[in-house]
Formats: C-alpha cells, structure tokens, sequence
C-alpha cells in the first residue's frame, strides 16, 4: 500500500512538472508573433504611451498572437511599470519574455537619418523628418518658423535656417524631440565651422550664411571641385562689382523645379529673392544642403578677372570663363547649341 501511494506521489509530481514545463513554454518561450510571412516588423511606441497603448500598438499591428499569455507574462515581468516609448523589431519566431525583456529594456532600433544635398527646401527638410520621426510636420514648421528661437538658438531666421543643416548621417530614437535632435545638428555644425573656416570666411568680409548660401549657388553650377573655386571666384567678383548673380540655380530653386536642365527666360520673370537674375545680391539663404567640398571651395575661392562664366559645350561639368562680354555671348551660343543638338528643351 505504502509503494503504490509512493508511486501515485511520484506519477502526480511528474504530472504537475509535466504541466508546469508545458505552462512555462506556453507563456515563456513557445514562439508567440505572427508577421504573415514577413521576417520582422517595426512596431512604433508613442512618447505618452502607457500599457494599455503599448498592447494597442502591438495588437494593431498583428505582431502578437496569443494576447493573453502576453498579457499575463507582461505583467508578472513588470512591463506595465517600464514603459519606453520608441520604434521596436518585432522578430518572427520571437516569445513573450524575448518580447517583453526588449521592451522593458528599452532595447529600441535607431532611426538613421540621412541628409544630403537633395534636401533643397526648409519644407522638403520638414517633410523628411515628419516622415522618419514622432516629430509631426506642424511642429517641426511652427519652430523652424519661429524667429525668436531661431535667434536666441543659433543665430539664424526661418529664411536661412538651411544653413544650420550640413550633410550628415544621424541615428537618433523614434521619439527623439525638436531640442535634441537640432542640437546635435548644431554641434555638427559647429565641428566644420573650425576656427580656420571662420578666420577665413571673416578675411574674405562673409558672414557664415552668406559663405553658405554661395557655396550651395556654387554647388549647383558644377561638382568638381577645381571649377567650383574658379565659379566661386567668378561671382565674388560679381558681387565686388554689384553685378547682380544670374546664378541660373537660384531660378530653378525660386521656381521650385529642380529637375529642369534649361531655363528659360520665362524662369527669369518670377518675383522671388531667389531669383538672382532680378536682384542683386545673395538670395536670403542656401538653396540646397552644403557640402564640404562646395563649402571650401567657396572659402579658398581662386582669384582672377573672370565675371562670366558658362558651361562647356562638351557638357562636362567644366565651363568657359571669360572677362569679355561679347566672348561670353560666343561661349554662350556654342552651349545652347549643344543643348539643342541633345533635344535639351527644359
């Protein structure tokens, strides 16, 4: 009698250990996601959110399949207590503790943020971020509109706030805010404005915006580095001489058409700051991101007599320079030919 209770005792702990590996697996480490196939899926945490949003986001989104061992286990494991907004990937053949040790730690994806020379436009900028961040396009136009901040922070005005942005690569969280973020724009901006940079843009009687926003005229008439210098040259003494730019990429950045290998002089009409054709002087700020080499070119600028300027027939990023009016019209005749020859109408 004594062996079989004995043997009941033991059948029954080897049951309850059986149904307690099986409770364990269930909720710990049986595979609980289901991505439809996918391999993973990004699932975005709001900076207010609190569990009940967290579970929301995560139902919403169709990542997990059992919902109430999720629940349970989130629980026991203090989930709702450590809370981290942010943007998570959601694995296929991830569990509920694998879930939940990455939330609770706060073991978020970066969002890589890459600024080029194709960001042109203050609204292209916000629309960008608006799209890779938390940050909403409202907010992110209502403080780069803001005058008093763009003064008190760094100097600048919602005109030539493009300046304060150089090519870079970030990685920042999700819900990173306005502050953070254009404060590590600013530091950046700061580390290429070394002191050689200032003392030279100081020589030469620039202020930083108005280097900047030269360099990116520059930028927009050639990419290599040896014309960009003879270029910048050019409209330094254009600007000496109080000749108004005719910088053809300010008319494209005034007409908002950055596609156009022509202007016309339809282009030259429109009544913009931008359009350097119709003022005199630099256009408010940068028409595109600024690059390294444009911005150097500008600050060692080669000295000559050159005022025109236009690009080779060849079509080869290089130009004909000339201190002559009427040999600028020759140069002038021989690229729209060119042009024409290639079926380049706009």
């Amino acid at each position: 009698m004594k062996r079989l209770l004995k043997r009941i005792i033991v059948v029954l702990v080897l049951i309850g250990i059986g149904f307690a590996g099986y409770w364990a697996y269930i909720n710990l480490y049986k595979p609980n996601v289901n991505l439809e196939g996918k391999n993973f899926k990004y699932v975005y945490i709001p900076s207010d959110a609190d569990f009940e949003t967290l579970l929301n986001e995560l139902y919403s989104e169709g990542v997990i399949d059992n919902h109430k061992t999720f629940e349970w286990m989130a629980k026991r494991m203090d989930l709702d207590k450590n809370i981290h907004p942010g943007k998570y990937r959601i694995n296929t053949g991830m569990n509920n503790r694998q879930i939940i040790l990455m939330l609770k730690n706060n073991k978020q994806e970066k969002v890589k943020l890459t600024f080029n020379s194709q960001i042109r436009t203050k609204e292209e900028f916000i629309e960008y971020l608006d799209n890779k961040l938390e940050l909403s396009f409202d907010e992110l136009d209502e403080y780069l509109s803001d005058d008093v901040i763009l003064e008190k922070e760094y100097g600048l005005d919602p005109d030539n706030i493009m300046a304060l942005i150089l090519p870079n690569v970030y990685e920042v969280s999700w819900v990173t805010k306005k502050e953070e973020l254009f404060g590590q724009i600013k530091n950046y901006f700061n580390s290429v404005w070394i002191k050689e940079r200032r003392d030279k843009c100081k020589k030469a009687g620039y202020s930083l915006v108005e280097v900047m926003t030269l360099a990116s005229i520059v930028q927009g008439e050639s990419g290599i580095a040896s014309e960009q210098q003879k270029i910048a040259g050019v409209y330094i003494n254009r600007l000496k001489k109080n000749m108004p730019l005719q910088a053809d990429p300010t008319l494209k950045f005034a007409n908002r058409n950055f596609e156009v290998q022509r202007v016309t002089n339809a282009d030259k009409q429109i009544d913009s700051p931008y359009n350097t054709y119709k003022y005199k002087g630099l256009p408010p700020g940068p028409i595109c991101l600024v690059n390294m080499q444009s911005l150097d070119a500008v600050l060692n600028y080669t000295k000559h007599n050159y005022i025109y300027f236009c690009a080779k027939p060849s079509l080869n990023g290089y130009s004909d320079f000339s201190s002559n009016y009427d040999q600028h019209l020759k140069y002038a005749d021989a690229y729209q030919k060119a042009l024409d020859a290639k079926g380049i109408k706009r």
